[in-house]
């Protein structure tokens, strides 16, 4: 029955999806927002690359992780995800530690616990109290966050609203500057800036009962508190001490000074260069203003750039949205344009009105501790006092409340196992456990309680994850994936680059050692992914990244076959399936992980019998099974599986079809065919031999594992042994590469390679051994060389016996299959006379590779024919019976006595060998004399325990040049 859904109910449930997480009552519906007309611009190049992710499709909860993650990938998308959540976490830190500095300082001193008179103590005392007060503060704003959203985004308008109100408060006290500027003396000595906090006026003297005496100054800069016979500091004598104004207002044209810029060191002390001074030195006095840090552009940058993070803050809630495609893009972008225009209107304003002693005052030691910009506003400093309490906390509450969601949303996509837990939310869609992570780790950022010492590393968090998303959207518009359909019209891929590029530079020219902090953390998070395996299959643009590469990579391999040089070993793997789909030789893929060493291609292929629409779900489970295998031995490659009528026609077409353009296969892995003598059945080493036939015909490089069974798996190491190589033939140099391949692997690696060849009688033996070292020099390969001399002798008797033995064997098995087919025909007689007949066994090759006894029959079986079929195969025993007392074939002993002799020689030399390697003749070109050969390569390798015969492909795989 077809239980496919009606298009109508289809196309119902896709126009009412939703992004929220199910259970979720206590969201709040979201209001009609009207659409206005958007321009397109040049900048805010981040939030154009984002509107365009966040408009390609529907963005559900985890904002910028799920656009990172669906446009580049599970280990992307994790990693930069995971930083971007310790990012946003450390922001909720940094933002309460602002907000108590504000309620310590500027609201409530007398609240701080901790006090020390000492000046050296006070800082650290100041941290302690922050430290108490931002984990109470902490608190509170966390169980806000538990009871519901709905409660954040209720305070967020209140918060709003203060901020609002600040803003505008700081517009109207500039305005008023320009003509009733405040009052906000600065005391000056010379061009340098004193500090007020403990100077009782701005003067050397001071009138007390009319009489003129030395003031506190006077007292920190002269050892004696009288005027005469006073010692003082030279700068203090040849200077005079003023008062300038700190806000002389907009009118004052101060903007000259403080247009260009001028950064100091630390310890400078801060002066006014358009003041009058006398060109003398003096000593250092703790009593001016000094610079408490190193200034520079790079650190102002990592200072200023968290307080512009928040436009992020609606995409981490877009789980939260009613139209994440919507809201996003017009939310960020109107925030950009708004804090921009704040941010650079206020940097205007401030330099027009404030003197850049004053600016550059970071605790305010010059005007008394007093907010500057507090002053300047209008009506009242407690409105940027209050506003800016408030800021703080509402971002805050913001961070505490994204940053679970976007773990959530990690945590959901179960790509990093240990994480699993923080998916789990409340019945109304909070994330309780990853709420509870994220108030622990705020809470170490608190314990820490410096801001200067937070902000970099949230800058590089931030600034990787902007980049991140730049480069999502710039691959997805390079690469024109057919799904990317951005409603967002207004991008280009060379805006996103340009993005990303900056936020790179922006990461290094702000901190580079906290860049490479951030990029090995996120390394670390990359490759913890990739290690635990995360299959997930979003279509992102890595892998159309690498769909692309690889067609490029194809279609330049197709220009030609590669150099010698470029020569390694793609190996097609040949594995034989039971009858339980279990592979019979899984060393055959240990083998295979072991020699590529030289990297290439590895295909692990296999042949079910049958027909592909019965065993198409078999083929399934054989094609898990080998892939599960290939894991287990590390082989890095691909499983190609094919369902075939006949075995035969199976392994044809693996070995003609498998791979794709360049990138083929060209050399065979295969197993010996054990226990062929002993079988009645010759369709195992008749496929054997047909397999060798097509990898010939194919030109590919066959490698025959003999004994595979007792091949070394990988936890196996030799620690001493030879690999010996018996180099008859010349074969292209295979027989040279493979045990210099293998050693690279560490079950072979403390091997040694010997190389012997062999010399006939009129060879000189002392030159070939010259001639092949210094040809192994050449090839830069490490290996003892031996010759060994096989002269001319009377064939033996024993040879003759094998021979004759393989004979016998032979025409015993040819009349062993005469007699089961006249049995079958006659059977079949019986049975029905007049049916069309054809011999074979059921999934056999044996109608093709049996004689021609085995023919298919088309005609009546008429009782002529039956007679005519009893005499031949009457002849047939009449010839077995002459063959027990005839000699055997005279070309038969000549092979015989060949292999034997060599075989002679191989074990006298290689029988303690951990591997010996062989030079595999082809088969014949009659299929008479298959079983012979069989027979010949079975002698030749008897007594050895390991053997892999080679046989070259026809061309040059080494070569001595660079």
């Amino acid at each position: 029955m077809d239980t496919r859904p009606k298009v109508s109910s289809l196309l119902n449930r896709m126009a009412n999806y939703t992004n929220l997480t199910q259970g979720a009552k206590e969201h709040e519906e979201a209001e009609n927002i009207t659409e206005g007309k958007k321009k397109p611009t040049k900048t805010m190049l981040t939030a154009i690359s984002m509107s365009a992710i966040a408009t390609n499709g529907v963005v559900p909860a985890g904002g910028s992780y799920f656009m990172i993650s669906r446009a580049l990938g599970p280990e992307f998308g994790g990693a930069v995800g995971l930083c971007f959540y310790l990012g946003t976490t450390f922001a909720a830190a940094m933002y309460i530690l602002g907000a108590i500095e504000i309620f310590l300082v500027y609201i409530v001193p007398r609240a701080a616990i901790f006090h020390s008179d000492d000046a050296l103590k006070e800082s650290a005392a100041m941290l302690n109290n922050m430290r108490v007060y931002g984990t109470a503060f902490l608190v509170l704003m966390v169980l806000v966050v538990f009871i519901g959203v709905r409660y954040v985004n209720k305070f967020a308008s209140l918060f709003l609203a203060c901020v609002i109100v600040s803003i505008l408060a700081i517009y109207a006290g500039a305005i008023k500057s320009s003509f009733a500027p405040p009052h906000f003396p600065v005391c000056m000595l010379g061009n340098r800036t004193l500090s007020s906090r403990h100077i009782d006026v701005c003067s050397k003297t001071k009138e007390i009962n009319n009489m003129t005496v030395p003031s506190k100054l006077w007292g920190f800069f002269c050892n004696s508190s009288q005027f005469f016979n006073a010692t003082c500091d030279e700068y203090f004598v040849h200077n005079n001490v003023t008062s300038i104004q700190g806000i002389p207002g907009l009118a004052s044209g101060i903007i000259t000074e403080n247009l260009w810029s001028n950064y100091l060191p630390k310890g400078e002390i801060i002066e006014k260069p358009s003041a009058k001074s006398s060109d003398v030195l003096g000593s250092l006095n703790h009593e001016y203003v000094l610079v408490d840090i190193t200034t520079s552009f790079t650190l102002l940058v990592g200072i200023f750039f968290p307080s512009v993070t928040g436009i992020m803050a609606g995409s981490n809630r877009s789980g939260d949205l009613k139209d994440a495609q919507k809201s996003i893009p017009i939310g960020t972008i109107l925030a950009i344009l708004t804090t921009s225009f704040v941010y650079l209107s206020n940097v205007v304003l401030f330099g027009a009105c404030i003197e850049g002693v004053v600016l550059r005052d970071k605790f305010g030691d010059a005007v008394k501790g007093n907010l500057v910009v507090g002053t300047l506003s209008w009506p009242s400093p407690w409105v940027i006092v209050i506003g800016s309490f408030f800021s703080t906390c509402g971002a805050g509450l913001q961070s505490l409340t994204g940053a679970p969601r976007l773990l959530q949303a990690i945590a959901k996509d179960n790509i990093i196992p240990f994480l699993r837990v923080f998916g789990h939310s409340k019945a109304n869609g909070e994330p309780t456990w990853a709420l509870l992570l994220t108030a622990a780790i705020a809470e170490l950022g608190i314990l820490i309680a410096s801001l200067d010492l937070v902000a970099p590393i949230l800058s590089m968090f931030f600034l990787m994850c902007y980049l991140f998303v730049n480069l999502a959207c710039a691959l997805q518009t390079l690469l024109r994936t057919p799904n990317w359909r951005p409603r967002f019209r207004y991008y280009h891929w060379a805006l996103s680059f340009m993005g990303m590029s900056i936020c790179l530079a922006l990461m290094f020219i702000s901190s580079w050692y906290y860049a490479i902090v951030a990029m090995v953390i996120a390394g670390m998070i990359y490759k913890y992914i990739e290690y635990q395996g995360a299959e997930k299959e979003w279509g992102d643009g890595i892998r159309g990244l690498s769909l692309s590469a690889a067609r490029f990579a194809l279609l330049r391999l197709e220009e030609g076959p590669p150099h010698t040089k470029n020569w390694r070993p793609q190996l097609l793997v040949l594995l034989k399936l039971d009858e339980d789909l279990h592979v019979k030789h899984p060393r055959l893929l240990t083998f295979a992980s072991q020699l590529k060493a030289g990297k290439g291609l590895t295909i692990v292929g296999s042949v079910i019998v049958g027909n592909f629409l019965e065993n198409y779900g078999e083929a399934l489970a054989a094609e898990q099974t080998i892939k599960h295998l290939m894991e287990a031995e590390k082989v890095k490659g691909f499983c190609q599986l094919v369902v075939a009528a006949k075995l035969r026609e199976g392994i044809s077409h693996l070995i003609q079809s498998c791979g794709l353009g360049g990138m083929k296969h060209n050399t065979v892995v295969m197993g010996w065919p054990n226990g062929w003598r002993q079988s009645e059945d010759a369709r195992a080493w008749k496929t054997f031999i047909g397999t060798v036939r097509v990898t010939t015909a194919a030109h590919l490089a066959l490698l025959v594992a003999k004994n595979i069974s007792f091949f070394p798996s990988n936890v196996e190491q030799f620690s001493e042994g030879n690999i010996d190589v018996w180099w008859i033939v010349h074969d292209g140099g295979m027989l040279m590469l493979l045990p210099f391949l293998l050693k690279q692997h560490k079950v072979w690696r403390k091997c040694s390679i010997r190389i012997f060849t062999v010399a006939q009688l009129e060879d000189n033996s002392i030159q070939m051994k010259k001639d092949l070292a210094t040809f192994l020099y050449h090839l830069r390969i490490e290996a003892e060389v031996e010759v060994v001399e096989m002269h001319d002798s009377d064939i033996s008797a024993y040879t003759y016996e094998r021979t004759l033995m393989m004979e016998q064997r032979s025409q015993m098995l040819r009349h062993m299959r005469l007699s089961k087919t006249e049995r079958d025909r006659e059977a079949q007689l019986v049975k029905d006379r007049n049916s069309m007949l054809r011999l074979t066994s059921i999934g056999s090759d044996e109608d093709e590779e049996t004689e021609t006894y085995q023919e298919k029959v088309h005609m009546t079986w008429t009782k002529d024919k039956y007679m005519a079929s009893r005499g031949q195969k009457a002849k047939s025993m009449e010839g077995f019976q002459d063959l027990l007392n005839m000699r055997p074939d005279q070309s038969n002993v000549r092979r015989m006595h060949t292999a034997v002799k060599l075989n002679e020689v191989i074990v006298n030399k290689s029988h303690e060998a951990k591997l010996v390697l062989l030079n595999m003749p082809g088969p014949p070109r009659n299929p008479e004399g298959d079983e012979n050969y069989m027979e010949f390569l079975e002698v030749l390798t008897e007594g050895l325990e390991r053997v892999l015969l080679v046989r070259g492909g026809g061309s040059e795989v080494i070569t001595i040049y660079s």
